[in-house]
C-alpha cells in the first residue's frame, strides 16, 4: 500500500500549498493531524526520508499559519500574544485556529448553528489530535520539542475549555473556543472529548521522561474526574473508530506500565461492539455514496484496524490486563467486524464513488483519512 498512500499524500501536498512559493498554504488542523502520521508512518516502515522531510515541513507550516490569526483579521501576529520570536518558539502556546473557510462568529453576532460549522475558532478535539501527532513525531524523532509543544498546547487548551463548578471541580469541556480563547462559541461538550484528552494526555505524561519537568497529572486527574460515570456508546461512525483507537492507545499505555485502567478499556470495547452491532442492523453500509460520509467512514475503518493489534497485545501479555479473558472475549465478538474496513476503503476507492459531492466536497479529509486508513501504522504505532 505504500505507493498508493504516498500517491495520495502527495496529491494532498500539491493541492493544499504545502512548502510551495506559488500556492497559498491552506492548512486544516484535524486533517493535518493525520497527514503528519501518514508520513511518519512511511518512514517508520519504509525509512522514507522524504516522507519524513514533509512531516516535519507540516507541522512547521500548520504552527506557522494556525497559530496565527487569520489574514482577513484585523488582529496580527501570533494569537497567544508573543511577538514574533518568542512566538516561533512557542507556537501551540495559545492554542491553534480549526482553519474554517469563515471567520469566527463575533460577540454581537447571534449564534447560527448552521453556519458554526464552516466559521473558524478552536476545537478541543482537533487540538488534542494536533497534540496526539506531535507526540508521534517527537517519539519518532526523539527530539523533545514537539512533545514540549505539545504539552504546552495542552495546558493550554484544559485551563481555557474546562468548565468547572462553583467549588472549582471540573464538571465539562466546551466544544468550541474564540480564536484568542477568550469565549466559548459553542459551550456544550463533545461526547467524547474528555475521553480524548484523558488518553492523550496520558501518552504525553508517559513519553515526556522525568528529567524534561513535564508534568500533566493536575489535567490528567480533572479529565479522569469528567469522565466517570459516562456513557461512551455512539452509533456515530465516526466515534466508534474514535472509541477503538482510543482503546488501543490505552492498552499501549497499559502495556507500557504507564496507567492501568482495566474498566475503562473493557468499556470502551464494549460500547464500540454495540455501536458497530447497531451500525450493521441499519444497513448503513449498504447506502449510496450520496448518502455517506467517506471522512467519517475512514474513521471507523481506522479504529477497526486497531482490533487485531489489541488482541495481540492482551493476548502476549494478560498479566498486564486485568480480566484478560474478558476483554479477549469482547474482543472476539469485534473481529467479525473487522472486515468492514477493507470494504469501506474499497468501496471510496471505486471512481463512481469518488465523483459523488461528498468526496469531493470534503477532498483533503477524505484523501488524508483513506490514506490513514491503508496504512494504518502511522497513526496507530507511532
Amino acid at each position: 500500500m505504500g505507493d498508493a498512500v504516498r500517491e495520495i499524500m502527495q496529491g494532498f501536498a500539491l493541492r493544499t500549498g504545502l512548502g510551495q512559493t506559488d500556492l497559498p498554504s491552506t492548512r486544516y488542523l484535524w486533517t493535518d493531524a493525520f497527514a503528519v502520521c501518514n508520513w511518519l508512518g512511511l518512514f517508520v516502515e519504509e525509512g522514507d526520508t522524504e516522507a519524513m522531510q514533509r512531516a516535519l515541513q507540516l507541522v512547521d507550516e500548520t504552527h506557522r499559519i494556525l497559530g496565527r490569526h487569520r489574514p482577513d483579521d484585523a488582529r496580527r501576529g501570533w494569537i497567544s500574544g508573543l511577538d514574533e520570536e518568542r512566538g516561533a518558539m512557542h507556537p501551540t502556546i495559545g492554542g491553534l485556529r480549526i482553519g474554517k473557510n469563515l471567520p469566527e462568529r463575533t460577540s454581537d453576532q447571534p449564534s447560527d448553528v448552521a453556519l458554526e460549522w464552516d466559521r473558524d475558532g478552536q476545537y478541543y478535539h482537533y487540538l488534542s489530535k494536533w497534540m496526539y501527532a506531535l507526540g508521534c513525531v517527537s517519539r519518532v524523532t526523539d527530539d523533545p520539542r514537539y512533545r514540549g509543544w505539545a504539552v504546552e498546547l495542552a495546558r493550554t487548551a484544559h485551563t481555557r475549555f474546562s468548565v468547572r463548578d462553583a467549588a472549582g471541580s471540573p464538571v465539562g469541556l466546551h466544544w468550541k473556543m474564540s480564536i484568542d480563547l477568550s469565549r466559548p462559541l459553542v459551550p456544550s461538550m463533545g461526547q467524547h472529548d474528555p475521553l480524548d484528552g484523558f488518553i492523550v494526555y496520558n501518552g504525553l505524561q508517559a513519553g515526556s521522561g522525568r528529567d524534561m519537568g513535564i508534568d500533566l497529572s493536575r489535567e490528567i486527574r480533572d479529565l479522569a474526574q469528567i469522565c466517570v460515570g459516562r456513557d461512551w456508546f455512539t452509533d456515530d461512525v465516526l466515534g466508534i473508530g474514535g472509541l477503538l483507537t482510543d482503546a488501543y492507545a490505552l492498552a499501549r499505555r497499559m502495556a507500557e506500565g504507564s496507567s492501568s485502567e482495566p474498566a475503562l478499556l473493557g468499556n470502551l470495547l464494549e460500547s464500540s461492539l454495540a455501536g458497530l452491532e447497531l451500525l450493521v442492523r441499519r444497513r448503513v453500509f449498504e447506502e449510496s455514496a450520496e448518502r455517506r460520509l467517506p471522512f467519517r467512514e475512514m474513521g471507523l475503518a481506522i479504529g477497526l484496524h486497531a482490533v487485531d493489534r489489541l488482541k495481540e497485545r492482551v493476548d502476549g501479555d494478560p498479566g498486564v490486563f486485568t480480566k484478560a479473558d474478558d476483554l479477549l472475549s469482547v474482543l472476539e465478538l469485534l473481529r467479525p467486524y473487522v472486515g468492514l474496513a477493507k470494504a469501506v476503503e474499497q468501496f471510496w476507492l471505486q471512481p463512481t464513488n469518488r465523483d459523488s459531492p461528498n468526496w469531493i466536497d470534503h477532498l483533503e479529509i477524505n484523501e488524508v483519512m483513506l490514506a490513514t486508513s491503508l496504512a494504518p501504522h502511522g497513526y496507530l504505532e507511532s
